[in-house]
Order: structure tokens, then sequence, then C-alpha cells
């Protein structure tokens, strides 16, 4: 069976319509629920940013489905915190919550004043962290010094059940990275030819038979302009290219990078459709990759996105 999840954006909504938002998608049809995780919206026109870790514990409460989130240990949220705050949450919720680590983005990560390392130096602080988190998940007691200090940690309360660890990955070379550690993959949707050799990088460096989840970005509308409208208002930064994702500091500074990106720019990165056996076939060609895909309706139009799917395109799929 297709495994569907919807997408939670904490960066554009508030979090309590997120809740009435993940209730609806599950009424809906759609089998699981993943958020975010952000400090910093990544514009000002999105204008959110509540704080997942709170969020999640009411939101595992209202709904039933599995949860996944992303975090980025090391800066903002010290790797011993982080494996407390999710042992908490799978101890009260067992069996129903998988987290995924990332390398970060300076929007979110850098308004500690901790220098913002290049990719290569994010990506050994991201192994570092995900061994002190998954010693901690065993019950070890932690002392680390490193890219990251832990002096004499150890989780007391700790879910019966291995909480999986994915790695979160962009490109195939990180993907290859994570794949030594993680127990699965998270990466980011589109064309399925583009996401393949994401896919492939991981699987033939350690990560075969292991799961694979696809946070897959759209636009959907009745109409295509109000499709095309809705992402151009919420979702313009995805014209961005090169390191200005990750490196980029404030939602001003997103703003204006990507002011002037054009609607045929944007419509090469994400599909922007009111054409539902579009969206289906994209959403298709994603399942086929042996993965499960997170929906992300890029508009403001969630709850009429939630019901046309729900009605129109999760029954198809499955």
């Amino acid at each position: 069976m297709a495994q569907i999840g919807f997408h939670a954006s904490h960066e554009q909504f508030a979090p309590s319509r997120l809740l009435t938002l993940c209730r609806s998608a599950q009424d809906a049809g759609f089998d699981m629920l993943k958020c975010s995780d952000h400090f910093h919206p990544w514009s000002e026109r999105q204008g959110q940013s509540g704080f997942s870790w709170a969020w999640l514990g009411a939101a595992m409460q209202a709904c039933d489905l599995p949860f996944g989130s992303i975090a980025a240990p090391g800066y903002r949220t010290h790797p011993a915190v982080l494996a407390q705050a999710a042992a908490t949450l799978a101890e009260m919720f067992p069996g129903r919550f998988w987290l995924a680590l990332g390398s970060g983005e300076a929007i979110n990560e850098a308004i500690t004043g901790l220098p913002w390392p290049e990719k290569a130096e994010r990506n050994a602080r991201l192994k570092e962290c995900a061994q002190i988190i998954r010693a901690l998940f065993d019950g070890e007691e932690v002392t680390h010094r490193g890219g990251v200090t832990v002096i004499g940690a150890k989780l007391y309360s700790r879910p019966k059940e291995r909480i999986p660890l994915f790695g979160a990955a962009v490109s195939k070379e990180t993907a290859a990275e994570v794949a030594a550690w993680a127990d699965g993959l998270l990466t980011v949707g589109g064309k399925a030819e583009d996401v393949a050799p994401v896919l492939e990088a991981f699987r033939e460096n350690g990560g075969e038979g292991k799961p694979v989840h696809i946070q897959h970005a759209l636009s959907w509308a009745p109409d295509r302009a109000a499709a095309m409208a809705e992402a151009m208002h919420q979702w313009r930064h995805a014209v961005l290219g090169g390191e200005a994702m990750w490196d980029l500091r404030r939602p001003q500074d997103f703003d204006t990078a990507c002011d002037a990106g054009s609607e045929d720019a944007l419509a090469d990165r994400l599909t922007i459709s009111e054409d539902l056996g579009r969206h289906t076939g994209d959403i298709a060609a994603l399942l086929a990759l042996d993965a499960t895909v997170h929906l992300h309706c890029v508009g403001r139009n969630q709850e009429a996105f939630i019901e046309a799917f729900g009605a129109n395109v999760l029954p198809n799929l499955n």
C-alpha cells in the first residue's frame, strides 16, 4: 500500500491552525504526519515560526497517526536536549515517532552566534551529533568532546521501542554520507528522475533496505492562476540555487534574493497546477521509487487541498 503523509509547515501557519489541519488530514485519509522545525520563516510573507517540540506533544495527542520531524543538532538545539525531547515523545506515544537529522540552515541555526561552517564541517558535526543521540537513546552515559561537548549525560525516560533516526539529505553526496549511520533517508521531492539519483546514492552506500521518505512540495488550486499566485507568495525562495538556501540568515534576505524570481523559474522547481491528475502522476512516480511521500501544498489553501486530495488523489494512489 502507498504511504502518503501530510506535511505541517510551521513557518507558514500558526501552531493552533496546524493542529486543526493535521486532524483534517487524518480524517481525509492521509497515513502519517510530518512537521518542519523552524526558528524563522523563509519569508516575511509566511509570518510564522512555532516551536515544533512544544507543538508535537499536543499534535500527537490530538491525532492517532505516526509522526515525523526534522532537526539540526549542534547549533540551536544541543544533541542531548534533542535526544531527551525525542525520547519523551516516543515514550508517551510508542512506535509513532521518527526523527530526521539534518545539517541545518543559517536562517534557523545561526541565531545562537556560533560560527556557521562550510557544508563539509556541518556534515561532520551532523554525524557526530547522530552518534551522541543514538548512544543516549541506547541508555548510555555519554561524555564527548569535539564539535559539540557532552558531559555525563544519560536519559532516564526512554521508550521501549527504538526511535528511527533518519538522515536528511538533498544532494547525492550528503545522501551517501548519511547512509553509513542513518536508519533511513529523508529527502525532497520534485521530478522522480531528479530524486532517483539521491536515493540511489543512499542505497549504494549503506542504505539498502532502509526506509526512504520524500517531502514533496507542490502548489494546487482549482485554477492554475491561483496555484501560481500562492506559490509565488509563499514559496518563491525555491528559485534560489547554490548555497543560498543554507547560508542566508534572515527572512528579509530571502525576500530580497528571490524578489526577481519569475513564475517560469518557480515552475521549474515544483509542480504548479490545477490538474489533480498531473499531481497524482507525479506522486505515483515518487512512490514507485519505493518511498513514503509527504505532501506539502505550499499555498495557504490547506483546507481545500486536504479535501481535494483526500477525495480525488489518495484513493487513486491506494
